[in-house]
């Protein structure tokens, strides 16, 4: 049987201080696998930007606003060629499923996030069902979690076809240690 080694970051503590290498290992990351999108999770847009820095064209990079980008930064991220959706609505919100959320929950609010987004962008049509992304979230702010997911709108997270269901392909990086609200 073969198989893959990689490395993957483990962070004692959640949170923006994180973010820089996130960003380096997502890099990193898309190097590695050949993936050619990068969906991130940012309401300011500053998270975004860096990473957009970082990856510097390796992949098309969506940004997840729950926010309104300031202008000058989504003008930044334009010009790198993001795709941006501002004033969404979390893709867990719903009732339905709510007890997703609370699952993810216990493996880091930035690894909900950055399977969230991932969703989120699939259900906007800016991802193809079934491609293998990498997500990012956070908890707070910045960045603390990257995961390479396969992407599904959420009508078919739990559907009947388990073809079609969303799977977390690998953890790039998360920290060992949660904060609970």
């Amino acid at each position: 049987m073969g198989g893959t080694v990689r490395s993957d970051y483990y962070f004692e503590k959640p949170g923006p201080d994180n973010t820089k290498e996130v960003m380096a290992a997502v890099s990193k990351r898309l190097e590695e696998t050949g993936i050619k999108t990068v969906v991130a999770a940012s309401d300011s847009g500053k998270t975004a930007l860096g990473l957009g820095r970082k990856i510097g064209g390796k992949a098309k990079l969506i940004v997840i606003s729950m926010e309104t980008v300031k202008k000058d930064v989504r003008a930044a991220l334009e010009r790198m060629g993001a795709i941006i959706y501002e004033n969404c609505i979390p893709a867990f919100r719903a009732k339905k499923l709510g007890c997703m959320k609370n699952t993810y929950y216990t493996l880091g609010q930035g690894f909900k996030v950055a399977v969230e987004v991932v969703v989120m962008a699939a259900s906007k049509g800016a991802i193809k069902s079934g491609e293998d992304v990498i997500g990012v979230g956070g908890t707070g702010e910045g960045a603390d979690t990257a995961l390479i997911v396969k992407a599904v709108p959420p009508e078919d997270m739990l559907g009947k076809d388990i073809g079609k269901r969303l799977e977390i392909r690998e953890v790039i990086a998360m920290p060992r240690i949660k904060k609970w609200w």
